[in-house]
């Protein structure tokens, strides 16, 4: 009786430490909203590499990419996860936008292909999160088909949600216009590509993924 007892108890330890090592932090959100931006800002803050490529032509990320064991710290708590930076979720992947911006028609098809496999990749992905990042241009419409799909299938999975109005840097950026447009969540205004505001931006992560 204690040996089952002894080992129950192991088992839940271990799964309580498991869970906890293995927090699955997702950023999502429309194409060229700043998602590996702000993923290469936190892995240069917490582990001083980069994470991934950045481009301003849409789809530079078209496949989940995942840096593990993150450990980042506020206020004198501790939060551990694994990153997962996900392709840009679009409705529509036309070649011929690939084309206008420089690239051949071979390439710019297979990338459009590319682009739309990994669109449905993080779609996928959702049901393994326990936390998501939703990175949104500030100088853009924040109330679009695609930020509120995201939006619908998040609260549809009960998963935690934080929202990042990036580029708060440039003129066009208003992010009283993205807070207005999701009330029901934190937005906080950044930086990515600069650092503005980024501390808050780790404080914010500690009440979806703590």
């Amino acid at each position: 009786m204690i040996g089952a007892l002894k080992n129950l108890i192991n088992k839940l330890l271990k799964n309580l430490f498991k869970k906890k090592k293995d927090i699955k932090l997702g950023l999502y959100g429309p194409p060229n909203g700043g998602k590996t931006t702000l993923a290469n800002r936190i892995c240069k803050d917490w582990l001083g590499e980069d994470m991934g490529e950045v481009s301003n032509i849409a789809h530079e990320t078209r496949e989940i990419q995942i840096k593990e064991q993150i450990s980042i710290k506020s206020k004198g708590r501790e939060l551990d996860f694994n990153l997962v930076d996900t392709p840009g979720i679009a409705t529509k992947i036309d070649y011929e936008e690939f084309v206008k911006a420089g690239m051949k028609e071979k390439e710019a098809k297979q990338r459009a292909k590319e682009a739309t496999k990994g669109i449905i990749d993080a779609i996928k992905w959702l049901d393994e999160m326990d936390a998501v990042v939703i990175v949104l241009d500030a100088t853009k419409d924040p109330y679009t088909q695609v930020n509120i799909t995201i939006v619908g299938n998040l609260q549809a999975r009960n998963i935690p949600v934080l929202i990042v109005a990036n580029k708060s840097d440039l003129k066009k950026a208003d992010v009283k216009k993205v807070q207005a447009a999701y009330p029901q969540y934190n937005v906080i205004g950044i930086s990515a590509k600069y650092g503005n505001n980024i501390d808050k931006f780790y404080e914010a992560l500690f009440d979806i993924a703590g």
